[in-house]
């Protein structure tokens, strides 16, 4: 088990006020905020440096005993990754990056898991709004947009991963206080190159995870039934997908070009092609080709 770093100090070779603009995590005041009677999440540690916490909170999750509502934040991610095994490279400090363990098993079937991505989704984009006064689109099935400089750029991602014993880890990564000179690619932004009023970690932390908590808990209620609980429409509403021309890059060397019109119940994005036939894709990797 990772040990808990409460981001007092990181020792005699790096003072933790090495970057005025990037100063650390408040742990124990995150942890007060969040962890109490009858919330979903019941620690949060944060640690200095990891390889990646999904990773990291898999291998807990394997050695058995490990509850629902476990965080796992990391100032800095070696190895992060994301869908298609992509790297996640940001200097330390500079995002939110972190990883929670969900156990949607009882009372939802696993084939309406699919929608844990897409709920992380609008939590984490309404949590940026709240907490960072910067608007952030969605690019299904797990990516997050936000503008600079009138060009749609992507400022994080999500990944969900089975553990194996019932239960699932959510990561999430976003570029908080990335500067230009830093973007790992001309096409990556951040919540400062979007203008966000604050880029305060602390506050954006807490507005992700209690967004994501009010979703997961409304979701869970109605059985992970995503239309009854609002939210297959709150996603519909945020997504940046919808509406455009689009090709789905598909498992097996396919592709598949056409109008996404709907995100159906399932979670799937349902594609109107050429040929008058409405395909749903449920896996795949999405180019936004032009405006609809």
């Amino acid at each position: 088990m990772t040990p808990r770093d409460d981001s007092e100090s990181s020792g005699p070779r790096r003072s933790r006020w090495s970057d005025l603009e990037r100063p650390p995590l408040n742990a124990a005041a995150v942890r007060r905020a969040l962890v109490r009677e009858g919330s979903l999440w019941r620690d949060v540690d944060v640690v200095q440096r990891t390889g990646s916490t999904n990773s990291d909170l898999v291998a807990r999750a394997a050695e058995g005993g490990l509850q629902e509502g476990v965080v796992l934040v990391a100032e800095e991610q070696t190895a992060a990754r994301g869908r298609l095994d992509r790297q996640w490279v940001a200097p330390a400090r500079s995002g939110l990056f972190f990883s929670v363990l969900l156990r949607p098993g009882d009372g939802v079937p696993m084939e309406r898991w699919g929608w844990l991505p897409l709920l992380t989704g609008v939590a984490v984009a309404t949590g940026l709004a709240r907490a960072g006064g910067v608007d952030t689109a969605l690019k299904w099935p797990n990516d997050l947009l936000v503008t600079v400089g009138g060009e749609e750029r992507k400022a994080g991602g999500i990944l969900a991963e089975a553990t194996g014993d019932g239960g699932v880890v959510v990561g999430v990564g976003v570029n908080v206080s990335l500067r230009a000179d830093e973007l790992p690619v001309p096409t990556a932004g951040s919540l400062a190159l979007a203008g966000a009023v604050s880029t305060d970690r602390d506050p954006l932390l807490r507005a992700v995870l209690r967004g994501l908590e009010d979703w997961y808990g409304r979701w869970r209620a109605a059985g992970g039934d995503a239309g009854a609980c609002g939210l297959q429409e709150a996603y519909a509403a945020g997504c940046a997908t919808l509406g455009r021309v689009v090709r789905a890059e598909l498992p097996g060397d396919r592709a598949l070009v056409g109008e996404a019109v709907a995100v159906d119940g399932d979670g799937r994005l349902i594609l109107a092609t050429e040929a008058g036939v409405q395909e749903p894709v449920g896996a795949g990797d999405i180019v936004h080709l032009r405006a609809g």
